[in-house]
């Protein structure tokens, strides 16, 4: 059976209504990432990073996986599928994808401020003054600008040991994560799927489509 890596990003959950950062009118322009998605924000105001969390969690009970999470989690019933996302929501898992990693974290999880307790919450609050058992605050176990992505060497394995590797969403833009491609081995087809202008190798096949049709479209040319 073969081996597909998928690689999404926030253009994969666009489709569900989760707002992406960079696209115009996107989380960036609304909230200075500096204070959100920081560790420096953190210790600055942890009050607010909470907030801006409780407040994406709870738009998760208001969203569903669109046809291309569908798509991904299909896949596996003719290939072995590793889905290597950047996103924090669940939808691939809600979806029915059964291996998810999560490089920059989870929504639904919370943790101390070592990161060596983890707690499932699913879509509550986390409140200020809320403690892990360690006593530390409890945050948001998100890993944010200044923090190391503990997975990247896994994910970096996966892609390695990929036979086919679907980029769905993303735009290759933000590292370490970018950086994953070029683990891939010499001559394994490379989908890349996103209705913006991306700046890959010339390798890459490129299906400039929303996530959902580009998916469509793609399955039917790995049926073949």
């Amino acid at each position: 059976m073969k081996h597909i890596a998928v690689l999404t990003g926030a253009g994969m959950s666009a489709e569900s209504g989760i707002s992406t950062f960079r696209d115009s009118n996107g989380l960036w322009e609304k909230y200075d990432v500096s204070r959100v998605a920081s560790i420096e924000g953190w210790y600055a105001d942890p009050d607010l990073i909470l907030q801006f969390y409780n407040d994406r969690r709870a738009q998760l009970d208001t969203v569903e996986p669109n046809e291309g999470h569908k798509i991904i989690a299909g896949l596996e019933s003719d290939f072995k599928v590793s889905v290597i996302t950047q996103n924090v929501d669940n939808l691939h898992e809600r979806a029915g994808s059964s291996n998810v990693i999560h490089l920059h974290g989870e929504l639904t999880k919370a943790c101390n401020e070592s990161k060596t307790q983890v707690y499932e919450i699913g879509t509550k609050p986390i409140h200020p003054g809320d403690k892990a058992e360690d006593g530390s605050r409890l945050r948001p176990f998100i890993v944010w600008f200044g923090e190391a992505v503990p997975l990247i060497n896994k994910a970096a394995e996966i892609v390695s040991e990929a036979d086919i590797i679907i980029i769905v969403g993303t735009s290759m833009q933000v590292y370490p994560a970018a950086g994953l491609i070029h683990y891939a081995k010499r001559g394994v087809p490379i989908f890349l799927i996103d209705p913006a202008e991306v700046n890959v190798p010339s390798d890459v096949e490129v299906i400039k489509e929303k996530a959902s049709k580009g998916l469509a479209l793609l399955k039917e040319k790995l049926a073949k």
